[in-house]
């Protein structure tokens, strides 16, 4: 099993780059359905069963579905997570863990042992803004898969991400300000995405893929481009679909003209999608979340294999 060859295979039998977030809510209307919660009651039982439905509707739409741990920590419902993983393999789905984990080399390995021993998923997000050796230990798992934050959805990631920036190599590391005299000058996720294109120069490649991804939000066509023209050989995860405002245009960028490099994450827009369309009935969601799923992958398959 390798993720990379794994999910090119998928991609190409279900002619679909959609990947579904899992993230589970229950504390306001149109979340997790109130029939589940007030049958069911325990937060790790109402969890299981709401993404199960939510995989037994979708599973021969999509490659790969996206928990969010966050989520699962917020209810106490680690349980859930792992029945969910183990569910969505037998339907033959691949699993990225959103955990974006990430610090020191020693505490990184314990992370990565973590997801991909303990929690046993095919991939994870991480923060690569650390340095490599917060990210070397992840990339010891040669099989499994790993996507590094490089230009976020959310829209303060400019703050950071979007400054201006000269490699530390070009100054000397006792100097804190430096005055900039004709140097060119790159911003934040641009070197970023350069560093993880040379990383994945000593990547085995497959089908001319690493297994070392990135992570550029559909909600920076733009910066999106770009990245693209950088990590050649990288998968781009393409979250910010749906709910945050993105739409099949704006991914376009992050594919190559035979429709692979990317996989679009949406979650909300999918799984709650009973709420926002009134046809569905609240017991009706798995069946909402399927019709959103097959709307999303015409639209981005027109776009992206044009």
């Amino acid at each position: 099993m390798n993720f990379i060859e794994d999910l090119i295979q998928l991609i190409k039998e279900k002619k679909s780059v959609v990947c579904m977030g899992l993230d589970p809510r229950m504390d306001n209307e149109g979340e997790i359905p109130q029939y589940l919660i007030e049958e069911i009651k325990e937060p790790n039982k109402i969890i299981i069963e709401f993404n199960k439905i939510l995989i037994e509707n979708t599973y021969e739409l999509i490659p790969v579905i996206k928990p969010q741990i966050a989520f699962y920590e917020k209810y106490e419902a680690l349980g859930a997570l792992k029945e969910t993983i183990k569910f969505a393999h037998k339907r033959g789905l691949l699993v990225i863990l959103d955990a974006k984990r990430n610090d020191i080399g020693s505490t990184s390995e314990a992370y990565a042992y973590s997801i991909f021993e303990n929690i046993k998923v095919d991939a994870c997000t991480i923060n690569a803004y650390l340095g490599f050796d917060g990210v070397k230990p992840f990339l010891e798992y040669k099989e499994k898969g790993v996507f590094a934050l490089v230009k976020t959805s959310n829209p303060s990631s400019a703050e950071f991400q979007d400054l201006f920036s000269i490699r530390l190599e070009e100054i000397p590391k006792n100097v804190i300000e430096y005055e900039v005299e004709k140097k060119i000058l790159k911003r934040n996720y641009i070197q970023l995405a350069e560093l993880i294109h040379n990383w994945n120069r000593n990547l085995a490649k497959f089908s001319n893929f690493t297994n070392l991804g990135v992570v550029v939000g559909a909600t920076y066509p733009r910066e999106l481009k770009k990245v693209r023209e950088i990590v050649k050989n990288s998968f781009i995860l393409i979250p910010g679909y749906g709910a945050q405002g993105a739409q099949a245009k704006d991914i376009k960028n992050g594919f190559y003209k035979n429709g692979l490099g990317g996989i679009v994450n949406s979650s909300r827009s999918i799984i709650y999608a009973y709420h926002k369309n009134r046809n569905y009935s609240q017991e009706n969601f798995g069946k909402a979340a399927r019709d959103e799923v097959i709307e999303m992958n015409k639209k981005i398959n027109r776009e992206i294999m044009n």
